[in-house]
């Protein structure tokens, strides 16, 4: 403000400096110059550092208060983004060092991305999660483009910021609750535009709208993963992948009344004292044999051949079967004949520890 004021008033000194030097001129021309116009004139002249009398310094004067613009504003520098995501149809590299020889970190996948550490010409260090290291620039999208795919690919959370909050059916404190989440809990966002209401991805299919007083929003994009990141994934998804097989559905094995009763009396036998997983396996070893072109086609020739199941050839399943079989051996036997299963196809058990694989009620399955 004080050099707008400082700026006026010179201009306004310089006005007034042109004015008194045509006067002046003026009068001079006349053969006579007044003593006020000297006196206002010098006066002016001490003020704007000018000579008044000097005309050709009062024309340049003229011109320079004629073609007087302010000097422009210097512009800001616009602060440079650091946002980058990953220009890949698969995966790219991420290295420990800027070289292709290097070793590698980790991974960053299709519309990955994260935040530049350090941007080179053909290297640049970022942080993707976990991950950080160095990647080819020729593999990244920086600025404008980046920012471009984050707005297309990425998605926003909540995160609840309170003990409870409602999930509304509508935008409003008298529309049904449809339920409640817990503080910490996170829900995606589905439409943030409105400043009091927040709708969200509930219930996986659902819709609702919770308060926007009581939650955090952010903006988030996929990361990459590290090395000992895409170890322990790739062991669960292993370990996943067993269990599934372990469990997957057998095909169905009729059998009639005799029958199972006699494969209820066997898992008695070998499996009485066990839970009901426990109970399913032996079942379901039984009725693998059945299925596999190795052993007898049928529950009996299975339960009662050479040196396989000693309560068959001892006579204890026979007693069994005569008197009370538990209701849950039943239950095991049924599900089964059914084709479900707990230890995948496995064929033989013993005692666990005896033997590797897969352990179920104190019995060891392979």
């Amino acid at each position: 403000m004080k050099n707008t004021f400082l700026r006026v008033g010179t201009e306004a000194c310089l006005v007034m400096l042109v004015w008194m030097n045509v006067m002046t001129a003026s009068a001079a021309e006349n053969g006579s110059v007044p003593d006020y116009l000297n006196s206002v004139s010098a006066g002016v002249a001490n003020i704007v550092g000018t000579n008044v009398r000097d005309t050709e310094k009062s024309r340049q004067a003229i011109d320079d208060l004629v073609n007087y613009a302010p000097e422009p504003e210097p512009e800001e520098d616009e602060e440079e983004s650091t946002l980058f995501m990953a220009n890949v149809n698969n995966s790219v590299n991420v290295r420990v060092e800027p070289s292709e020889e290097a070793e590698k970190a980790g991974l960053l996948y299709k519309d990955c991305g994260g935040r530049i550490l350090e941007r080179g010409e053909e290297w640049s260090r970022i942080q993707s999660g976990e991950l950080v290291g160095w990647v080819s620039n020729d593999y990244v999208l920086f600025d404008e483009e980046a920012e471009a795919l984050a707005a297309d690919v990425g998605f926003k959370i909540l995160t609840v910021e309170t003990d409870a909050l409602r999930i509304r059916e509508e935008p409003s404190t008298d529309s049904r609750i449809l339920g409640l989440v817990a503080s910490g809990d996170e829900l995606e966002v589905v439409n943030d535009e409105d400043s009091e209401w927040i709708e969200v991805a509930y219930d996986d299919e659902d819709e609702g709208y919770v308060s926007a007083d009581y939650v955090n929003v952010t903006f988030s994009i996929d990361s990459g993963e590290t090395l000992e990141q895409i170890r322990i994934r790739e062991e669960a998804e292993a370990e996943a992948k067993r269990k599934a097989l372990l469990h997957a559905q057998q095909a169905k094995v009729d059998a009639d009344g005799d029958e199972t009763r006699l494969l209820a009396a066997l898992i008695q036998c070998e499996a009485g004292t066990a839970n009901y997983e426990g109970q399913l396996a032996v079942a379901a070893c039984v009725m693998n044999r059945v299925r596999s072109s190795a052993y007898p086609g049928t529950i009996y020739g299975v339960i009662y051949a050479s040196g396989q199941f000693p309560p068959a050839l001892n006579g204890k399943v026979a007693a069994v079967y005569n008197n009370k079989v538990y209701d849950s051996c039943f239950a095991a036997a049924r599900d089964a004949l059914a084709g479900k299963t707990n230890i995948g196809t496995a064929t033989h058990f013993k005692r666990a520890g005896l033997h590797d694989g897969i352990v179920v009620g104190g019995n060891v399955f392979w």
